[in-house]
């Protein structure tokens, strides 16, 4: 590029380069670049262009609240060159303010600009069908925007691997939004997996993140944890640090109190002070977990409801849940019914088992009689339909705590054993400690079980990272791919775990390690 004599020339491969090294993860590469195309541009499209790039550079390198408003300022310059870098350029920037939590009003700026623009010529394209269920998200509300990102939904199951890699990861919010947790899944997955084999280590992370929540759901805590462990070796390489929203919800799931707590309030520090503020909602988030799993509802509503007070379109509608039991089992029923109003807002509209399964537990813990009967039934059949372990888990503790409340002890047994056992087959230790004390309040006898079996302890982290990779079937090569170790390192290191739990193949590994580490 140096040998390139005539500026454009050199200004046009500087943006290009940049863009490359930014996909990357060399943000210092990236920089350099776009300050060589900013300098030499001549025309505005080019400059507009290289602007753009900066504006992914300063996302990427920490996820802050600078980069929305840069995103839209490209965006709008891009109008007159390119309407469909700009309208792609305008979802960047949504997902940049949303994935931020970002303060003031720039998702609703960003989200009127939208609706703004001109409706796109022919058939809409999946990108189309994303920005504008997102714009009419945050201008209209829920119910006017699910239809669209209903469409939206079907049309990025077979979203072409360039678009996955360009705005996939803002695309990832579509199938949560809609409470469709099977959609959320696979298009997790191939996401993760599109960026995985395109060395886009800049996009990986978030890609992680989001499939590490819907697999923590699933209760299949090991694959969560491999998941963990392969961000954190990229936040290594690349030094840009994501909220580590999956190590926060796995933690706490597995009733962790004592690393749960650290990390919890590291998080909302670091995160904070960086900008990162649905990193904070994540946390608290997942302390209000952390602390209705230990029956301690005072602070788990505390928790709530400082999740709850910035202003982010999903991980705040998903800590209404934990806000209403709280709430209920704190006996503030007037708190439970003002959280319970958004969360219906959130999931009416949405007819999907998880959608109404989560609504109908919610109610069940606000009513009475037979109608708690129904709704804890319906609640358990719905979860039932679906793949998510710990939120049908927690239905029948709940269920079991109600009709032991009400006297009804045979039938509070068999729901309260039926939670007990399904929180210790998935390592959720704090809510099958809830479960067991609840049995003994029962009058019933009830054998202590560890969910955590301790040949695992003898690991060091990253022991304990290669081996999860391992029993997920990943080669040694692919292992060392994932955490940046060469074979032999790996190698090396599988043969120290299988030392330690005193197996001999790979195979092993299965029974060696507890299914919730």
């Amino acid at each position: 590029m140096a040998l390139t004599i005539d500026t454009s020339r050199r200004a046009e491969r500087a943006v290009a380069a940049a863009d490359a090294s930014l996909r990357a993860g060399d943000l210092a590469a990236a920089r350099r670049l776009v300050d060589i195309a900013e300098r030499d541009a001549q025309d505005e499209f080019l400059r507009v262009r290289a602007h753009l790039v900066r504006s992914h550079i300063t996302f990427a390198a920490g996820l802050n609240d600078e980069a929305p408003s840069m995103l839209l300022a490209a965006a709008q310059r891009l109008e007159p060159f390119d309407m469909d870098l700009a309208r792609e350029t305008y979802l960047l920037a949504w997902g940049a303010a949303a994935l931020v939590a970002a303060e003031g009003k720039i998702t609703v700026v960003i989200s009127r600009a939208i609706r703004a623009l001109p409706p796109p010529d022919g058939t809409p394209r999946p990108i189309d069908l994303v920005l504008d269920g997102y714009a009419l998200l945050v201008t209209d509300g829920r119910a006017a925007a699910v239809p669209v990102l209903r469409r939206a939904a079907t049309a990025l199951a077979e979203l072409p691997a360039q678009d996955l890699l360009r705005w996939g990861w803002v695309a990832n919010g579509v199938s949560p939004a809609v409470w469709d947790d099977q959609a959320m899944r696979e298009t997790f997955a191939r996401a993760a997996e599109v960026a995985r084999s395109a060395g886009a280590l800049t996009v990986l992370p978030i890609h992680l993140a989001s499939l590490g929540i819907a697999t923590t759901w699933t209760g299949d805590f090991g694959a969560a944890a491999a998941l963990v462990a392969e961000a954190e070796a990229i936040a290594t390489v690349t030094g840009v640090r994501l909220a580590p929203h999956t190590q926060l919800i796995l933690t706490v799931m597995q009733g962790k109190e004592a690393e749960a707590s650290a990390l919890i309030a590291t998080t909302i520090e670091w995160a904070g002070e960086d900008g990162q503020l649905m990193g904070v909602t994540s946390a608290n988030w997942a302390a209000a977990v952390l602390y209705n799993g230990l029956a301690r509802y005072e602070q788990a509503l505390a928790a709530a409801q400082a999740s709850t007070r910035i202003a982010e379109l999903w991980i705040s509608v998903w800590v209404l849940p934990e806000l209403i039991e709280a709430a209920a089992r704190v006996g503030d029923d007037q708190i439970a019914l003002s959280a319970l109003e958004p969360l219906a807002d959130a999931t009416e509209p949405c007819d999907t088992d998880w959608a109404q399964g989560v609504l109908a537990r919610c109610r069940a813990l606000l009513s009475d009689g037979a109608a708690a009967d129904e709704l804890y039934r319906d609640a358990i059949e719905r979860l039932g339909r679906t793949k998510l372990r710990t939120e049908l888990a927690r239905a029948h503790l709940l269920y079991g705590e109600w009709l032991r409340s009400q006297s009804r002890r045979a039938d509070a047994r068999l729901q309260l054993r039926t939670a007990y056992e399904m929180f210790v087959s998935i390592g959720m230790a704090a809510f099958a400690e809830r479960a067991r004390r609840e049995l003994l309040a029962n009058g019933d006898k009830v054998r202590e079980r560890s969910v955590e079996a301790s040949s695992s302890g003898k690991l060091t982290p990253q022991e304990r990272q290669i081996a999860l990779l391992v029993r997920e079937g990943l080669s040694n090569p692919e292992v060392g791919a994932r955490l940046f170790l060469s074979t032999r390192t790996v190698e090396w290191h599988l043969r120290k775990v299988f030392t330690k739990l005193s197996i001999t193949s790979r195979r092993q590994l299965r029974d060696a390690l507890p299914h919730g580490d």
